[in-house]
């Protein structure tokens, strides 16, 4: 059914694959570094021959990342032939059928998925981003993986070296019933130079070093290291193809909104900016009047080269604080157009807005003195990098904050820009 000889894979990835006998089995290492693949082929050959007795669980963040990460590869006919027509799943199911067993797929977004384990009894496991997974739920399946003979496996990149996976589990390795193998980009024999090019323009600083290098690096200092106020900001705007907004409510805290321009050049310029601090001013607004300010400094903004004719600029879409609820409901009510939740994945964000920096994509008129004030001092918050997570001190990052929104919401519109060809350089 299977022959491992037609798959395009590397001595590393099967000699993975026959040495993953161990309780634990964890692959690790940088993206697209192949680890994907062979956790997988150790995994069916394990269902293969696994007995009658206990449960066959697949685990990841969410069932639909289960389903982006597990069930679609093991489906595709390109990786594994023949044997993909025995994976059967529905979409939306939380069981799929993989070479005529059952398996049953489990969400972990939080600490609350651990009761979905308890009072079960299973023989094979497969967890797909471990680090991603809360470390109670990974205990517990740990538990219920009490058949003779169960097994785990199980998929992650390099998070902080202080992550309880890396110290209670991979710096274990000899005094635990574990195998574990690291992967890095050259071990993926199926990738072009030119893609890995296009890969690693796309991460810079901590993410290169984690999703390139494959390497467990803590978050420490300057978020934004790459910040250098003499290259990324302007004087001058060159003409736009088109205009976001970015919002970061606050009303105790400062209410910031900043708007991101594409220019003809294939770069990216924030052109403008709003704040209202509520402290500074000894005055609080209503969403009622942060709606209509908004709406007027939009209206009233126009372009340095625009004639009188032209005042005002309309946004494709403004991305707004997804927690400010009653915010959005306001600019409904007001007819504001285009509106929509941003997405707050704060990592990722910050991810984005990095590689766009490094590339020298991203830059910043000098207008925007609210975030030209915060971009220099965003840094890492050291008690949340000594419990193992990476997270950003929320201290004078609201502009940051109405950035990343607008950034990481559109990163299908300007993710080409990153290995496009340079052209003429914007004024400065």
């Amino acid at each position: 059914m299977l022959n491992l000889d037609a798959l395009p894979l590397s001595r590393k990835q099967l000699r993975s694959v026959g040495q993953a006998t161990a309780r634990i089995n964890l692959w690790h290492g940088s993206v697209r570094s192949g680890k994907t693949i062979a956790s997988l082929l150790a995994f069916v050959i394990a269902v293969a021959t696994a007995g009658p007795s206990g449960l066959i669980i697949v685990c990841g963040r969410s069932l639909q990342t289960i389903e982006r990460n597990v069930l679609e590869p093991l489906q595709d006919r390109a990786l594994f032939g023949p044997l993909a027509r025995h994976i059967v799943h529905t979409r939306g199911a939380t069981t799929a059928t993989i070479l005529g067993r059952t398996v049953h797929l489990i969400g972990a977004a939080d600490a609350r998925a651990e009761g979905r384990l308890r009072g079960l009894t299973a023989q094979l496991a497969y967890v797909d981003e471990a680090t991603l997974v809360p470390e109670g739920f990974w205990t517990q399946l740990l538990a219920r993986l009490s058949v003779p003979g169960a097994r785990l496996y199980a998929t992650t990149n390099p998070d902080s070296p202080r992550h309880w996976l890396k110290t209670q589990y991979l710096d274990r390795v000899g005094e635990l019933n574990l195998r574990a193998w690291h992967f890095r980009l050259s071990d993926n024999p199926s990738l072009s130079a030119e893609y890995v090019a296009d890969l690693a323009a796309e991460y810079v600083g901590l993410w290169r070093r984690r999703m390139i290098d494959g390497a467990w690096c803590v978050a420490e200092g300057a978020i934004y290291d790459m910040w250098d106020q003499a290259r990324h900001v302007v004087t001058d705007l060159p003409d736009m193809r088109r205009y976001h907004v970015g919002i970061d409510y606050g009303t105790t805290n400062p209410f910031a909104a900043v708007l991101l321009g594409e220019g003809v050049d294939g770069r990216l310029y924030v052109a403008a900016e709003w704040r209202h601090d509520s402290r500074a001013t000894h005055r609080s607004m209503t969403d009622a009047q942060y709606s209509a300010a908004v709406r007027e400094w939009l209206a009233e903004w126009s372009h340095p080269s625009a004639g009188p004719d032209d005042q005002g600029v309309t946004p494709e879409w403004t991305f707004i604080d997804p927690s400010a609820k009653s915010f959005l409901t306001q600019l409904w009510q007001d007819g504001y157009p285009g509106i929509a939740r941003a997405s707050n994945e704060v990592a990722s964000g910050i991810r984005s807005v990095s590689s766009l920096l490094a590339a020298g994509r991203l830059l910043v008129h000098e207008s925007c003195e609210g975030l030209l004030d915060e971009l220099p001092g965003y840094s890492w918050d050291p008690k949340a990098t000594a419990r193992g997570e990476d997270a950003p001190l929320k201290v004078d990052d609201h502009s940051c904050d109405a950035l990343r929104y607008v950034i990481h919401s559109t990163a299908h519109e300007w993710r080409h820009l990153l290995t496009a060809p340079p052209k003429e350089a914007a004024a400065a």
